[in-house]
């Protein structure tokens, strides 16, 4: 039996009244806490689920549309695998069943799944409510396109980080007040220090002053990142990448870094460096124009530091939670506890405790201790 397919309780076993009660459906905020689970459980067995949702295509349904919808998530919940979860995704509005650890076998599938459920709601519903459902299906993990412009990740799929959004609208609010007053200060305070920069920069070496590079931003989207140029022209980024693909699995050695002997994650003794541009990057000089990123709302003044596309096609799947959650910053956690001194799974994991305590009050802790962490050249190299 296809282990996505919905199966049928067995007539010599229980009546589907006792199943029923049996199977709870879940109401919207447990069933969307378990997507949130099935998420990470999916992360550690690397076996993808499926969420579908059922729906009659009306925000507000009338009341013989929600009667409808409670029919059809008694007889998923009925009918669905004991492994799987039948809720509501929203109250009244939305029905969701999740096939957990499923082998997934592409489209053939899907129309499989679409065919069983469309027999059984074709059973419980009226012909002229059968011709309102709308059926999706939305697939965990998903295939990231990183060349793609737009958001590759899908909201529905993360229903809990939109709740956390909203429930901190103040926050958000506050943040992105500090953002635009503090990136506004600096450029305009720190504007002789740019002058000077871009003067080094283009007397010592030919290429543009700002270096110019795309990142992935908060949900998987692009941005172009700015960066004082401390590399010559032409260079070959083949070093890097797999520098970045070793530290990402495990395997990267700590390089010698002057002035302490534990070392760093980082590419210490790279030619492509200008001898200016070693000097801006001691100094985390050269970050001076994301400045920029922060005005225009790309990036906050604290926050995880945003990937290459190069480096987030190596993550494994919980990595990618450090750019989910969170909007990518200047300056956060791992800047002012070690940088390049933390291994990149320990990066991770203080992204992510950034994500889940964040407050502006943190943000105002972590923003006060950076100014140090860069004087004392923690980590930096």
């Amino acid at each position: 039996m296809n282990v996505l397919s919905l199966r049928t309780s067995s007539p010599h076993s229980f009546t589907a009244s006792s199943v029923a009660a049996e199977r709870s459906i879940l109401n919207e905020e447990a069933f969307r806490r378990m997507i949130s689970l099935e998420r990470k459980r999916s992360e550690r067995s690397r076996k993808p689920f499926v969420l579908m949702l059922l729906d009659m295509g009306e925000q507000h349904p009338s009341e013989s549309n929600r009667q409808a919808l409670r029919k059809i998530a008694t007889a998923l919940s009925v009918t669905a695998r004991e492994t799987d979860l039948t809720g509501w995704y929203t109250n009244d509005c939305a029905v969701g069943v999740m096939f957990t650890e499923i082998g997934f076998a592409g489209s053939a599938t899907l129309s499989t799944m679409i065919t069983r459920v469309s027999n059984t709601l074709r059973t419980k519903l009226a012909s002229e409510q059968f011709n309102q459902v709308s059926i999706s299906f939305h697939v965990f993990p998903e295939d990231w396109d990183h060349n793609a412009d737009q958001r590759p990740t899908n909201p529905t799929l993360y229903p809990d980080l939109t709740k956390r959004d909203e429930s901190k609208w103040a926050y958000r609010v506050t943040k992105r007040a500090m953002d635009i007053v503090g990136s506004l200060a600096a450029v305009v305070f720190l504007s002789p220090l740019f002058l000077l920069i871009a003067l080094a920069i283009k007397l010592t070496s030919k290429g543009p002053i700002l270096f110019r590079q795309r990142r992935i931003g908060r949900h998987g989207e692009p941005f172009i990142f700015l960066k004082f140029r401390s590399m010559y022209v032409g260079n070959d980024a083949s070093v890097h990448r797999e520098y970045v693909k070793r530290l990402i699995a495990g395997n990267a050695e700590r390089q010698s870094s002057k002035g302490n002997g534990e070392g760093v994650y980082k590419l210490t003794k790279d030619p492509r460096v200008t001898r200016v541009g070693a000097f801006l990057r001691k100094t985390s000089l050269d970050e001076l124009p994301q400045f920029i990123n922060v005005l225009k709302g790309e990036m906050s003044l604290v926050g995880p530091r945003p990937p290459v596309p190069y480096e987030v096609e190596s993550y494994d799947l919980w990595h990618r939670r450090r750019i989910l959650e969170a909007k990518p910053g200047i300056t956060g956690l791992w800047q002012i506890k070690g940088r390049s001194r933390v291994n990149f799974d320990d990066m991770v994991r203080l992204d992510l405790q950034y994500a889940r305590t964040w407050s502006p009050w943190l943000d105002v802790k972590i923003l006060f201790r950076t100014p140090g962490a860069v004087v004392l050249g923690e980590g930096a190299h």
